[in-house]
């Protein structure tokens, strides 16, 4: 789709999944693609500690399949699954206390 399509899509999306933090994406055409969270940068958050890292861990995984490391991407989506899974760590658009930085280890300690 148009990005402005994509943006109004992937936002709409967000309310199934619960947060915005949680949603990658991408916009892949004929040059480069680019990935990034759908939340943007929410600069009223920056620095705070408190932003969810998974839509940009995400992003990750979305560009190494498009690079056709589907491997390592698959590597990434399962580390997120298991952290949520497996832990009780959530940044407060998820209802915890945790912070970007738990989170994120969360995730690194499982890829």
């Amino acid at each position: 789709t148009e990005n402005l399509f994509g943006d109004i899509l992937s936002d709409e999306a967000a309310v199934l999944a619960g947060s915005l933090g949680l949603l990658p994406s991408g916009s892949i055409g004929e040059g480069p693609g680019l990935f990034e969270p759908v939340h943007g940068s929410a600069p009223d958050i920056a620095g705070k500690g408190v932003v969810n890292p998974l839509a940009t861990i995400l992003c990750v995984a979305q560009m190494l399949e498009h690079l056709g490391l589907e491997t390592s991407a698959a590597r990434v989506q399962q580390a997120v699954a298991a952290a949520l899974r497996e832990t009780a760590v959530r940044t407060p658009d998820m209802g915890g206390t945790s912070t970007t930085a738990e989170l994120t280890e969360a995730v690194l300690a499982r890829i």
